[in-house]
């Protein structure tokens, strides 16, 4: 109840800052209706920001905004004159797909990584690990979706080279996901072997291995599940992360996606209402992953509680 509590006060605490940043920046209404030309008077104007609700005070903008958001309406586009849930709806699902590939490669590769680093560290292996991880971590997305689409879409021609089919096919989802996940399975590869190898020397692992146990059972079993409190964080919020939209992914492979579609475009348009539920429903996303977060850590580890720390 205390960190649900606390959820809410992070949403109000953002949503006042996202809101008046929005509102500093150049009235919507030069955009889509300029205050000279056109025929358009001063009365005209007003009348227009009285009908959008421009000339009410900021603290009574936001109480209003707020209000709408609790009813569940995030508001209508100024741009395209449609419902933002309509807009971020239709979006979501691209947005969800690409996220959900690049998580489970980032996973998978990151944790197999970081476990056979960590189990034969100082080893061939463990360079090889780290090297790829160091590549991973370093190499800007952009350059790593541009070289895998020179690669495998353009000279082997394995793969097609972006967008996202009506239909779902497989192939179309590789080489986004790879480019996706690769920076996070390098960040998640050395989060792991850190947390491995300070589990595997410790005493009850020592222990199990004079017992007799067996050597994949006291890696897998035993050192993996005491090591993954700290990479589940992070698994966890890069899940988060990617929900909210991967802008240069989408950008580089055509994929129609919220990050692009809806948060880009509404930035470049200063169409507020889009930018403002985006934001919303990236900050509830955020929020939503870090007390999953909590509760596994509890499944995962007894001895971790809400509010206390673990002796």
């Amino acid at each position: 109840m205390r960190r649900m509590m606390t959820s809410i006060v992070s949403v109000l605490g953002a949503t006042i800052v996202v809101f008046t940043l929005v509102h500093l920046g150049p009235d919507p209404r030069t955009l889509f209706v300029p205050d000279s030309g056109y025929g358009m008077s001063r009365q005209q104007w007003e009348d227009l920001g009285d009908k959008l609700g421009f000339n009410k005070p900021l603290p009574i903008q936001y109480l209003t905004w707020l209000g709408r958001i609790v009813r569940g309406d995030l508001g209508v586009s100024l741009a395209q004159t449609r419902g933002v849930s309509e807009i971020i709806g239709g979006k979501i699902g691209a947005t969800i797909q690409l996220a959900i590939g690049g998580w489970i490669f980032a996973v998978i590769l990151g944790v197999t990584m970081g476990v056979t680093a960590a189990v034969k560290r100082g080893t061939v292996w463990d360079y090889a690990a780290r090297g790829l991880a160091i590549i991973g971590i370093g190499l800007p997305a952009f350059v790593s979706g541009l070289f895998l689409i020179l690669l495998f879409a353009v000279k082997l021609q394995w793969l097609p080279a972006g967008t996202r089919p009506p239909d779902f096919d497989i192939r179309y989802y590789i080489l986004p996901s790879v480019a996706l996940g690769w920076p996070a399975a390098a960040g998640l590869m050395r989060l792991v072997r850190t947390s491995m190898l300070d589990v595997l020397d410790s005493e009850y692992i020592k222990l199990a291995r004079a017992k007799g146990v067996n050597a994949r059972t006291v890696i897998w079993k035993h050192a993996l599940r005491n090591s993954m409190i700290a990479p589940l964080t992070s698994m966890l919020i890069l899940f988060a992360n990617w929900l909210n939209g991967a802008l240069v992914i989408e950008v580089i492979f055509g994929w129609p996606g919220i990050g692009f579609t809806a948060l880009f475009t509404s930035v470049n348009q200063n169409d507020f209402p889009v930018l403002l539920g985006t934001v919303f429903v990236f900050i509830l996303i955020f929020l939503t992953f870090s007390f999953l977060a909590d509760i596994i850590y509890m499944i995962v580890d007894p001895r971790v509680r809400l509010g206390e720390t673990a002796n």
